[in-house]
């Protein structure tokens, strides 16, 4: 029973998503998410207020996935050095949004979501916090490397608002650089932050 209900609430999601970055938002309905996931209207409303809130959670649990994933293979690495490890997960989130502009052009405002808005993932997804996440080994960074960051959870904050909003026009628009001759600017920055 329970299989079922996950299987039903991960069709709305991948239909919702599908939709919603072929379509866009405004012009996706409830009812076309219901009939392409193949379950009745009132099923989505079990899960879901309405489809600004499945569009936040499909937001959240993206960018979550790309940290997630990027730490993942920074585990597989070894990289020592506190700034090293924190570009290398960035080039890995900006590698695989240059790979799937598609979702680029769906969480680029709101990257931030998979490391701090928690409240719309814990609403909908009650699992622990994730005690390996990309902002634990920032603030365990900062500790460990003794920075004197005014406010670690701002910096991070800033870092990842600064490589979704500046990323998407590089990505997409190739302005000011196209992104692979913009990533050095960026890098450079990001240090600056980091090694006060």
């Amino acid at each position: 029973m329970k299989y079922d209900k996950e299987e039903k609430e991960n069709r709305l999601l991948s239909t919702a998503f599908k939709l919603f970055t072929e379509k866009g938002i405004k012009n996706t309905s409830i009812q076309e998410i219901v009939d392409n996931a193949n379950v009745a209207k009132g099923t989505f409303y079990l899960y879901f207020k309405d489809k600004y809130e499945i569009r936040d959670i499909l937001i959240a649990k993206k960018s979550e996935k790309l940290f997630s994933d990027a730490l993942a293979s920074l585990r597989k690495n070894y990289i020592k050095n506190f700034s090293d490890q924190i570009i290398y997960i960035i080039n890995y989130v900006i590698d695989e949004l240059t790979k799937t502009p598609i979702l680029l052009s769906f969480i680029y405002k709101n990257l931030s979501w998979g490391v701090y808005n928690r409240t719309v993932v814990k609403l909908y997804d009650n699992k622990e916090d994730k005690k390996d996440s990309i902002y634990n080994l920032f603030i365990d960074g900062v500790k460990e490397n003794n920075l004197k960051l005014k406010n670690p959870d701002v910096t991070l904050f800033m870092i990842i608002e600064l490589v979704g909003s500046t990323c998407f026009n590089s990505i997409l628009y190739k302005e000011p650089l196209p992104i692979e001759e913009y990533k050095p600017y960026l890098y450079d920055t990001i240090r600056n932050m980091i090694s006060v």
